[in-house]
């Protein structure tokens, strides 16, 4: 008995390490205020494991040319909401690559190619958001 409680647990454990990206359309903080885009630190080739660990919210009209350093080079995969835009610079005070991501769901942003060899997976350093 102790063998299958500890085994059901154990599957419960797991199920809970599965991240899943939210809808773009659904993006508000706990007090209900609209958020331009939410990016993650972690992604995953299995889409339905991306968008997990701590993430930082970009709110409307955010404009953020040097991002928290805890943050920075730090973001795996990101959501925009819809008619929003998000604007990421590879360098702080927006320098170096830009890339614009428009409404919807980035699992991997490694899968972005920023110039010829790289890409934006842990290389975003300034955003602005405006929806």
């Amino acid at each position: 008995m102790k063998v299958v409680v500890a085994l059901l647990f154990c599957a419960l454990c797991f199920l809970g390490l599965d991240a899943q990206c939210p809808e773009p359309g659904t993006l508000k903080d706990a007090e209900g205020n609209k958020i331009c885009a939410r990016m993650f630190e972690d992604s995953n080739y299995y889409y339905n494991q991306s968008c997990g660990g701590e993430y930082i919210d970009a709110y409307p009209s955010e404009d953020v040319p040097i991002i928290p350093w805890r943050w920075n080079n730090r973001i795996s995969s990101l959501v925009v909401n819809k008619l929003c835009s998000l604007t990421v610079w590879s360098r702080i005070k927006k320098n170096g690559s830009k890339r614009k991501f428009s409404s919807g769901i980035q699992y991997l942003l490694k899968d972005v190619q920023q110039g010829l060899l790289g890409n934006w997976d842990n290389d975003i350093s300034a955003y602005y958001c405006v929806c």
